[in-house]
């Protein structure tokens, strides 16, 4: 046995990755599935597309490599974060649509526990702010909403779970309903000093404690696939949140260390070690990953929108037919135009946390066109990321390590990592694997597996594809990321 099967099921598509036993990869396979927006601020996935997506792509990707499953070691699982399923235990039905981590639909609930003063307890227990980006509010509104939910979770005839749970209970034929440390942390209901889901939490949400699942370490044993799925039983020995299997799949092991990964958000987290640090700047304290029963913390930033600004700029305005032909428009603008977008299209995650705000364009003059957009667009990340990496080493310090590692799509544009590294002011580095996400699973699934060595040693495999060194001047750096700052602060006022 090999190799090892990364499933990494992402917000608009399904995508697995079949890696060696030196974790070179052999060939993958992707399928997108449809988006639904029953309502402005709402977005929602058909649970049987996110399940679907991912029995046919591992299926495709064993084809496609003449890899049959007696072949395949184990099994690693990363996944979209706080999107949120509750299914029927006897039937594995859904309940209703997966309500997905962008969706808005809970923003007076946290408003209203806010008013009552409960988001400082959250946040001390589980490293979080009260935001609908999250999955508790979610299952209260699940269980407040569909007819006869509340009475059949407190009967124990529901089971809740993450991306990663579902998959697992598709995946096992519903024998095992398991999460990792890293997606249990992202709930608001999980206590990661303590490490164990919070009581008093899941009653001040109306959530019983019969719908959660069992937690456990990101490589660990997840139960054994159907035999009927790909021929034989295949353990899944490997479980990661997207941005934390990222963080993974960069070495980030060492304190200080920060990656940022730039998919249809972008999220960037800094290793804080043993150390669980309160963050002064509206960041996150969660789980980096959690290794034989002890986690490792971090702080992290997430924007809601970094490559859907550029799915916008294809599907809604149509001014683009290939993500790749931003860096040519980008590289055609009129930069004196100064056009600035913030793309607030589901509202401002960190450091801002205002789920009520909308996307605005400033700055359109008669010449504005697609040049200037596209632009604006690939500038809108970089911006953001500086929002999170300034607020970053305010809380860490200047302990923390003044390079940022990049992966996911969007980092493949030299264009826009040369802006992010010219508006940080600090060096940018992308790695020859930007598929760090898959890679990540794969690692956690083989370090369980036997077949991965060490953290310390699956560090020195990490390998430099190019770095990106500040061009700009600190005159007009400072001037670029003030008027950012105004256009966000004009936004917010709207």
């Amino acid at each position: 046995m090999t190799h090892i099967l990364a499933i990494d099921q992402g917000t608009t598509s399904s995508r697995a990755i079949l890696f060696d036993d030196t974790l070179r990869v052999v060939a993958s396979a992707q399928e997108e599935f449809p988006q639904h927006y029953p309502r402005p601020g709402w977005v929602e996935h058909d649970p049987s597309d996110l399940w679907s997506s991912v029995a046919a792509t591992a299926r495709a990707v064993m084809e496609k490599a003449g890899v049959r499953a007696e072949s395949i070691a184990a099994i690693g699982i990363t996944n979209q974060r706080e999107t949120t399923l509750i299914w029927d235990r006897a039937t594995g039905q859904p309940i209703h649509p997966a309500i997905v981590w962008q969706d808005r639909r809970t923003a007076d609930t946290c408003e209203a526990l806010k008013a009552a003063g409960h988001e400082p307890m959250i946040t001390a227990r589980t490293g979080l702010l009260l935001d609908p980006y999250f999955s508790a509010t979610k299952v209260k509104w699940l269980l407040d909403h569909v007819d006869g939910a509340r009475a059949r979770a407190e009967a124990g005839e529901l089971a809740f779970g993450t991306v990663d749970t579902w998959l697992i209970w598709n995946l096992t034929g519903g024998r095992v309903h398991a999460t990792d440390a890293t997606n249990a942390a992202r709930t608001m209901l999980y206590n990661i000093t303590t490490g164990t889901w919070d009581a008093e939490i899941c009653g001040l949400m109306s959530v019983p404690m019969a719908l959660l699942p069992d937690v456990r370490d990101c490589a660990a044993d997840f139960g054994t696939t159907r035999a009927d799925l790909f021929g034989r039983e295949i353990p899944i020995s490997g479980v990661a949140g997207d941005q934390q299997a990222a963080t993974v799949g960069q070495a980030c092991f060492a304190p200080g260390m920060m990656k940022s990964t730039y998919g249809t958000g972008c999220f960037a987290l800094l290793n804080t070690g043993t150390d669980l640090v309160p963050s002064t700047n509206r960041l996150l304290t969660t789980i980096a990953y959690q290794l034989n029963g002890k986690p490792t913390y971090a702080l992290e930033g997430s924007i809601f929108i970094a490559g859907a600004v550029v799915q916008w700029l294809r599907d809604g305005l149509k001014i683009i037919r290939h993500a790749s032909e931003t860096q040519g428009l980008a590289e055609e603008a009129e930069e004196a135009q100064g056009v600035i977008l913030v793309p607030a299209f589901t509202g401002l995650g960190a450091p801002y946390w205002r789920p009520d705000c909308r996307g605005a364009v400033y700055g359109l003059t008669r010449n504005s066109g697609p040049a200037e957009l596209a632009r604006a667009a690939l500038e809108s990340v970089g911006y953001q990321t500086r929002d999170l990496l300034d607020a970053m080493r305010a809380d860490w310090g200047t302990a923390a390590d003044g390079v940022l590692r990049v992966d996911g799509g969007m980092s493949a544009s030299d264009w826009a990592m040369q802006f992010l590294s010219d508006i940080l002011g600090a060096p940018v580095d992308r790695p020859k694997v930007t598929e760090t996400t898959a890679l990540g699973a794969a690692y956690l699934a083989g370090l369980h597996a036997g077949i991965c060595g060490s953290p310390e040693e699956f560090a020195k495999s990490w390998a430099l594809e190019q770095r990106f060194q500040p061009r700009m001047d600190a005159e007009t750096r400072t001037a670029k990321y003030a008027r950012w700052g105004r256009a966000v602060q004009a936004t917010m006022s709207i």
